[in-house]
């Protein structure tokens, strides 16, 4: 299929380029008296879900049979109606009158009822899209909805990703709407990496075996993939095949949210959106700042609204703690029957470090500055800062000190040769 769209460096894509790219690209599927599924990202993504939804629907309802939206939770809490709402630009009476037709589901990644299996990648092939890191068997599970339409369309954001090098695409189906077995073993695989080697880096091994699985889902497909600037304005809109669009999109991430700094910082403070409202996902502040932290630094995590380790994994993550990758691999008969994936993003939180003699050594100290409290903070290995007392000016004004705004959405590399 022939990829629509365009972008720019200079200028931004206002609401007429969109509906004029998502109207030529419709134009060419053939949907009418089709049944059709539209994969949104949650509300912990900076994207214009709203604007999409009224395009999109608004193109569709006339020609399609049924026209519903799956909101591709991955491994998050699910979204409550009213939130939904709010995420697509919709109140109530809305969606009785004009929008009656649509309906709305989230992804539930541990409800086994809602999934279906697509089959197994076997290990043979595993290694040879890994390069050997990994050879195991992966079973392909993915939300029942999936394969029950005629088109899927994904809406999608684009920007650097600690486990897939860039979020987007495929994505969206892995572990967008996927059960936990394939999301586990990226996820793990990703880590084993780390994440300053995956993040910010288009063809990695993770995304090479979601592309790889998808294609066991039958569903034709396409994607708008899109890359946002720091004002939350289209810098670039690309619509056709998953893997070409998110491939264009991800060349404009690339250049808008990749900043590379003369020098390392011994204080970095990450100021998170609001839309991050647990460590799940507002460790996204250490994925995308842990290279700018001098060794033997701190990374403080800092929002009065992240009030939970996480919204549906917090017994496991408290269980397990927060360490680098080494404690688990060297003690992996302690840890071979816990999550993968929460081992995964336990060790992207904590970041690159060292376990030897019995002592873990990270390399740099991560703090929560959060509505979280010290004692949940000592269980789980990670440092503890008041958020109240933490005075912004002083730390702007500090040398030694990097303050970045809505952090987890830009990620943040030296230059070559600085130190």
């Amino acid at each position: 299929m022939k990829v629509f769209g365009h972008g720019s460096m200079e200028r931004r894509l206002g609401a007429q380029d969109v509906k004029d790219i998502c109207a030529a690209t419709l134009a060419e599927l053939p949907l009418d008296g089709k049944r059709v599924l539209v994969l949104i990202p949650d509300h912990t993504r900076h994207a214009p879900i709203d604007l999409f939804f009224h395009v999109l629907s608004d193109l569709l309802l006339t020609r399609v049979k049924a026209l519903d939206y799956l909101v591709a939770t991955g491994t998050h809490a699910v979204m409550e109606s009213e939130r939904i709402y709010r995420h697509v630009g919709l109140t109530a009476s809305e969606h009785r009158q004009k929008y009656a037709k649509i309906h709305f589901f989230n992804h539930q990644h541990h409800k086994l009822d809602e999934l279906v299996s697509l089959g197994t990648l076997p290990g043979d092939e595993v290694a040879q899209l890994t390069q050997g890191l990994f050879s195991q068997d992966i079973p392909v599970t993915i939300n029942r909805k999936a394969t029950e339409y005629d088109h899927i369309l994904i809406v999608s954001p684009v920007v650097p990703h600690e486990a897939m090098g860039f979020a987007g695409g495929n994505k969206y189906f892995f572990p967008g709407i996927a059960g936990l077995d394939v999301v586990e073993k990226f996820h793990w695989l990703a880590a084993v990496i780390t994440n300053p080697v995956i993040n910010g880096v288009k063809n990695t091994p993770t995304r090479r075996v979601i592309d790889r699985v998808v294609e066991f889902l039958p569903t034709p497909r396409t994607c708008f993939a899109f890359a946002i600037d720091g004002r939350h304005q289209l810098a670039c809109l690309f619509a056709g095949a998953p893997e070409a669009a998110w491939s264009q999109a991800a060349d404009y991430s690339a250049r808008l949210h990749i900043k590379y700094l003369d020098k390392p910082y011994h204080r970095v403070l990450g100021l998170t959106p609001a839309i991050y409202e647990d460590v799940w996902v507002a460790g996204k502040a250490m994925y995308k700042l842990e290279p700018i932290v001098a060794d033997g630094g701190e990374l403080v995590i800092h929002g009065p609204h992240v009030k939970a380790v996480s919204f549906m994994h917090g017994a496991e993550i408290e269980r397990v703690g927060y360490h680098v990758r080494d404690y688990f691999v060297k003690q992996w008969e302690r840890f071979a029957d816990e999550s993968k994936l929460i081992l995964a993003h336990s060790t992207n939180v904590k970041g690159v470090g060292t376990f030897a003699g019995g002592v873990e050594r990270p390399r740099v100290t991560v703090t929560l500055a959060t509505s979280i409290a010290k004692r949940t903070c000592d269980a789980i290995n990670l440092s503890y800062r008041d958020v109240h007392a933490i005075d912004l000016e002083s730390w702007k004004a500090d040398k030694d000190t990097l303050v970045v705004e809505e952090a987890g959405q830009d990620l943040y590399r030296l230059k070559d040769g600085a130190s």
